[in-house]
């Protein structure tokens, strides 16, 4: 089985946004963390922190998004893969959420330290 896709600029830029489509349409997770995000971006842009504090917080904020997404890929994949309850399943998918929560932890910690610190 080939599934490798013809790669050019403009077949990966539409991969992408199907790849984002179907994101916005079927994982729950992702819907909330951008809705969040339309929330969060514009605070950051009209709180009155330096611009590198603000470049932080969208950038661990992207990450979030990144991973969430690495994060669903995994999950698509394992449900490919096996219907059965496998313990290897079940590390992948439980792996791909920790690193989803190690980013929003790592977010939090950002606005910690610059609200401590302005």
């Amino acid at each position: 089985m080939n599934n490798k896709p013809k790669y050019t600029i403009f077949h990966n830029t539409k991969y992408a946004w199907e790849g984002l489509i179907h994101t916005i349409k079927h994982e729950t997770s992702f819907k909330i963390e951008l809705v969040f995000a339309t929330l969060f971006f514009p605070l950051i842009y009209f709180i009155p922190f330096p611009l590198i504090y603000k470049l932080v917080l969208i950038i661990t904020f992207i990450m979030i998004l990144i991973v969430e997404l690495i994060n669903s890929s995994i999950e698509n994949v394992v449900d490919l893969v096996t219907t059965k309850k496998h313990p290897l399943a079940k590390s992948a998918k439980d792996i791909g959420a920790t690193a989803v929560l190690f980013t929003v932890l790592l977010h939090i910690l950002c606005w910690i330290i610059i609200l401590i610190n302005t």
